[in-house]
């Protein structure tokens, strides 16, 4: 409570006390929620950002809420950088040379990627961290509250009712 007394009142070493008590926490935080999507770098980088946010915003931080602050704000961080890490795809340069056939199933790809971000959540998080990110079904139920055997039951209805669209609009047969 001391800590976050003086960093509200700018205290740079109250920071450094934080940042000592508080960064394996807020480190594993992260990685639970980005799993091996992340590198290292990029984990350390959030880990500031969140101790950057601490600074920016102590004044609101009220009580002895500063733990769960720090859980929610590294949560948070970490879910808005999964979410641009899916949305920044690099352009392959190949696509510039591809035949018609290679095209066709990059129209598939694209078709099977808009279905899956139109599912609801969780089934959406359940899909994107499972086959994009390639997170394991433990690491997926982890980071979703839900059990192994109700993630691996999402993915097949999932995969069930993306299969009954694509081949009613004619994709697949």
């Amino acid at each position: 409570m001391f800590d976050l007394w003086g960093i509200q009142n700018g205290s740079e070493r109250a920071l450094e006390r934080i940042i000592d008590k508080y960064s394996a926490y807020v480190c594993t935080i992260i990685r639970n929620t980005v799993g091996e999507s992340l590198s290292h770098e990029d984990i350390e980088e959030l880990a500031s950002d969140v101790f950057l946010a601490l600074w920016n915003n102590a004044a609101k931080i009220k009580g002895d809420n500063l733990k769960s602050y720090l859980g929610k704000i590294a949560h948070n961080l970490s879910i808005n950088r999964l979410r641009m890490v899916r949305e920044t795809l690099p352009l392959d340069d190949e696509i510039i040379g591809s035949t018609e056939d290679e095209l066709i199933g990059n129209e598939e790809r694209e078709a099977v990627k808009s279905a899956v971000l139109a599912m609801n959540s969780p089934d959406r998080e359940i899909f994107l961290r499972y086959y994009y990110n390639a997170e394991p079904v433990a690491l997926v139920a982890r980071s979703t509250g839900l059990t192994e055997a109700a993630v691996k039951h999402r993915l097949a209805r999932g995969r069930e009712k993306l299969a009954k669209n694509f081949i009613k609009e004619g994709i697949y047969e």
